[in-house]
Parts: structure tokens; C-alpha cells; sequence
């Protein structure tokens, strides 16, 4: 269970499977989309299907035992800020995979986990480079929300950086040190 001066080992251990598995996710994604290399797409729906089993468990855990009681009192603002980019970090690491399985899976391209097919391709008849959609418009919101979801993530994920820094550095506080698994 989660205290003022230590968090939980699975606590820990999901938030930095997230953290590092979602980073890696959206800097693949940006490479791919401005590389246009398509080769690593299988690669990066895999991970995104893995990740989302312990994005689930993590919003379990989170919902089951509510938010970390914070180390000391803090601002009115500051704890404001904190809640906004808190929700924006658990709602866009739900969002990105579900985006991005209606994107691929719903406009035709399957959704592969390492070799398996958990929803095959749809080639056309016609010719089997291409694909058919199962549904072009949820493809395409899913198209709209993966690449919103994925710039607002990277937001909040530089906001929760430079918080968690601030912290450390300014506040002086044991905050990120909870997260690291010490204590002050």
C-alpha cells in the first residue's frame, strides 16, 4: 500500500513500465511517421498491445487505491496543476492504444502481437498490398484521436518531468525519491 514515504513495489514498478514503454511508443511513432518507415509499425503495435495490459492494471490499482497522498502541503495551484496532469497522463495512456487499435485494426491493417494476429489484415480482393476498412470513419477517429492523444500526452509527460524535477530541486522534497523506491 501507498504512504507519505513509500510507495508500493507494484506502485513503482507500473509507473516506470509506462512511463518507459510509452516514451519509446511515441518516439517510434514519430519516427515512423517522419521517417514514413513502415517496417517498425508491427513492432510498435506489439509493444502498444503489451502496454496495454499494464496501463489497465495500472488505472485498477489507481481506482482500487486512489491517488499517493502527497509528501507535505502544497499550493492550492500546484495541487490543481498536479490532478490536471495526472488525468492527462492516465486518460492519454488508455487513449493512445485504443486509438491506435481503432486506427489499424478498424481500417484494415490488423493488429498483430509479436506474429500473432489478434485481428487479421483485410486485403482487398483486388489487390493484397491494399487494405479495406472495417469502418472508415472510427479508423479515421481513431487516426484524429492517436495523433492528438499523442501530443498531448507528450505535454504532460514534459509537465510531469519538470514537476517531478522541481520536486526534487526546489521543493527539496522526497517526491521523486518515493518514486525511485527511497525514502528521505
Amino acid at each position: 500500500m501507498d504512504s507519505t514515504t513509500r510507495l508500493s513495489s507494484s506502485t513503482i514498478a507500473l509507473h516506470w513500465i509506462v512511463a518507459i514503454g510509452m516514451i519509446a511508443l511515441l518516439s517510434s511513432g514519430i519516427y515512423m511517421h517522419e521517417a514514413e518507415n513502415y517496417a517498425v509499425y508491427p513492432w510498435h503495435k506489439s509493444f502498444g498491445v503489451l502496454l496495454t495490459i499494464f496501463v489497465l492494471w495500472r488505472i485498477y490499482l489507481r481506482i482500487k487505491n486512489g491517488w499517493p497522498t502527497p509528501v507535505r502541503q502544497y499550493r492550492p495551484v500546484e495541487i490543481g496543476l498536479s490532478k490536471i496532469v495526472h488525468w492527462l497522463l492516465i486518460i492519454g495512456t488508455l487513449l493512445m492504444p485504443v486509438s491506435g487499435m481503432m486506427m489499424s485494426g478498424l481500417g484494415g491493417h490488423g493488429i498483430p502481437l509479436f506474429g500473432l494476429e489478434l485481428l487479421a489484415r483485410n486485403p482487398s480482393p483486388d489487390n493484397p498490398q491494399e487494405v479495406i476498412a472495417y469502418s472508415e470513419s472510427l479508423a479515421f477517429a481513431g487516426k484524429v484521436a492517436h495523433g492528438l492523444g499523442g501530443n498531448i500526452l507528450i505535454a504532460a509527460i514534459a509537465l510531469h518531468l519538470l514537476g517531478a524535477l522541481k520536486h526534487h530541486f526546489v521543493d527539496k522534497d522526497a517526491t521523486l525519491l518515493r518514486m525511485l523506491g527511497k525514502s528521505k
